[in-house]
């Protein structure tokens, strides 16, 4: 059999007419406000455009060559193009018949995440081809060695005076209330992450980043919230370790590399940060086990 596997993430605006659509979509179908459109292209605009896709697309090409004979890979997207429905369609024509889908987030959340099972499971569905979705991968030993590889490269050149800061993506407080699993598989990862490292624990922290532009409580601390309090402590740069996302992004190239790191600097802290997994040759080789994992017992391909 050839498995076919889609990459499945949440996409970016084409350009800047795309925007409010795509601000529209990631919203359920709330148009957004002007100034919310006006803010989110000047952010755009000062990291040249989002990379995702272009990335993805380049992780679905190294996946399918460290696969191998027998599989194919794909990236869908659930709020742009390539839909998860067009990846699922050239899977087939390129002679798939099953499919594996993951999603490109370590840690599942139903109540987030679900929507890419229900797209996946409805383009499987129109194509006449059964599906599975790779199940929570965050405690997956060759993705928690390739995060921990990272830390300890970008600790080389730091200083003995540094921070670590390891973050997730921040959720309105009620996501949490409804789903503290989530939340859970999050600081697993940080703590796997920082004991494969060596980090000593006094020297690491957790926090959120990218709250949303919404009235209602998010999690916290929020990394730029914790900057002071560094500085006091006696650290005079900080190193910043996502370990949510796979990819450079909006919430990385401006969250963190703009945001985060004027903030920093205001502090006066040096701000880092770890490269993002892209195409990392041991990040590729992880997803490669999750992937073949992931395919039920006695219709491997290959």
């Amino acid at each position: 059999m050839t498995t076919g596997v889609v990459l499945m993430t949440y996409g970016a605006p084409r350009d800047e007419a795309d925007l409010p659509r795509y601000l529209t979509a990631v919203r359920g179908g709330r148009e957004p406000a002007d100034e919310l459109v006006v803010e989110m292209r000047r952010r755009y605009a000062l990291i040249g455009g989002s990379p995702l896709v272009r990335i993805t697309h380049a992780q679905a090409a190294s996946l399918e060559a460290e696969l191998g004979e027998g599989h194919v890979a794909a990236a869908g997207m659930r709020y742009s193009d390539p839909s998860i429905e067009d990846a699922v369609r050239g899977l087939v024509e390129r002679g798939a018949d099953q499919l594996v889908g993951i999603c490109m987030s370590p840690q599942w959340s139903a109540r987030l995440m679900g929507g890419y099972a229900d797209a996946l499971n409805d383009a499987a569905s129109r194509a006449g081809v059964p599906a599975t979705i790779a199940p929570p991968w965050h405690t997956e030993s060759a993705f928690i060695a390739s995060t921990a590889e990272r830390v300890r490269e970008a600790l080389r050149d730091a200083s003995k005076d540094s921070a670590i800061l390891l973050t997730a993506h921040s959720l309105p407080r009620r996501v949490y209330d409804a789903e503290p699993g989530y939340i859970a598989q999050l600081r697993e990862t940080a703590e796997l992450v920082a004991y494969v490292a060596g980090l000593e624990r006094a020297r690491w922290h957790w926090a959120y980043q990218s709250a949303g532009h919404t009235q209602e409580d998010w999690l916290r601390p929020d990394l730029k919230e914790l900057f002071p309090s560094l500085a006091a402590q006696g650290a005079r740069e900080v190193l910043v370790v996502p370990v949510q996302f796979l990819a450079d992004h909006l919430e990385v190239l401006y969250d963190l590399d703009i945001a985060a790191a004027e903030e920093a600097g205001a502090a006066g802290l040096r701000y880092r940060r770890v490269a993002m997994p892209n195409t990392q040759p041991a990040f590729i080789r992880a997803l490669a086990r999750i992937a073949r994992g992931s395919v039920p017992v006695g219709v491997r391909a290959g």
